[in-house]
């Protein structure tokens, strides 16, 4: 098997920040000697979900078996998921924010078994929702565990409490079309209906000057998918919320905005 050196577009600062809580981690658990010391797992886990590396190219790279690359990079994960934001603490950061924005993302899987519950009919493919809030820059901030692809937006948000916290803390949040009916602090632009079959200009202006600013949601939800795996995710769907928490703790270490 030929082999090749490849780079991840990622700071020793968050190499450093994962390699510590797996040290941590095994020194608490008094563990056994292992095939990779810290670094590596964690250089082993940021290569699966930055680069979307499998875990049979992982393993031959690494020299470790597959199923031990699978472990390895399991519990990387389940160690960052852990330290992951809840909606109630990253409130305390979104209530400080001039305005927010809120948008959902569907995130592709492999079929499964039980297919409908997955199939999104606005995307045409099945997939898991997860509800993404950024801040006036179009910066990540914070996104939601996974739903179902089959869910819609606005069902997600009051799913996960997003619509109420946001209200509660009186953010103004800019939302699309799908979010229509959320109401509280939530903003969603003028939509065409049988009893008003034309806008006026004055709402057409609205509707032009709200989408430059939900346009800037889009960025968060671009990176968050700058992270490969993401792409495609190909594994149990109810593992689609740990591995999106690790990210989003990882991405705010990259970024040190809000280290964990």
């Amino acid at each position: 098997m030929l082999s090749y050196p490849a780079t991840i577009p990622l700071s020793s600062r968050t190499l450093n920040h994962l390699a510590e809580r797996i040290r941590g981690h095994r020194q608490q658990r008094r563990s056994r000697w292992r095939r990779l010391e810290p670094g590596r797992q964690a250089l082993l886990a940021l290569a699966h979900l930055r680069n979307g590396d499998t875990y049979t190219r992982l393993a031959a790279g690494f020299q470790i078996g597959v199923a031990t690359a699978w472990r390895y990079v399991q519990e990387a994960i389940a160690l960052l998921a852990t330290a992951a934001d809840d909606l109630a603490t990253a409130m305390e950061r979104i209530r400080r924010l001039a305005y927010a924005i809120l948008d959902g993302t569907l995130i592709p899987i492999d079929r499964v078994a039980d297919q409908r519950p997955y199939y999104s009919g606005k995307h045409k493919h099945h997939g898991v929702n997860v509800q993404v809030i950024a801040d006036a820059a179009g910066r990540l901030v914070w996104a939601s565990p996974a739903l179902p692809g089959s869910v819609h937006d606005l069902t997600a948000a009051r799913t996960h409490g997003i619509i109420d916290a946001l209200s509660r803390a009186d953010v103004m949040t800019f939302a699309d079309k799908g979010y229509q009916g959320a109401r509280g602090s939530v903003r969603t632009p003028f939509k065409r209906r049988h009893f008003r079959p034309k806008l006026s200009r004055r709402q057409k202006a609205v509707n032009r000057a709200h989408a430059k600013i939900r346009a800037r949601g889009e960025r968060a939800i671009a990176t968050l998918k700058t992270w490969k795996i993401l792409n495609k995710l190909r594994c149990c769907p109810r593992r689609a919320t740990p591995i999106v928490q690790a990210i989003l703790v990882l991405h705010h270490v990259e970024t040190n905005r809000y280290p964990a």
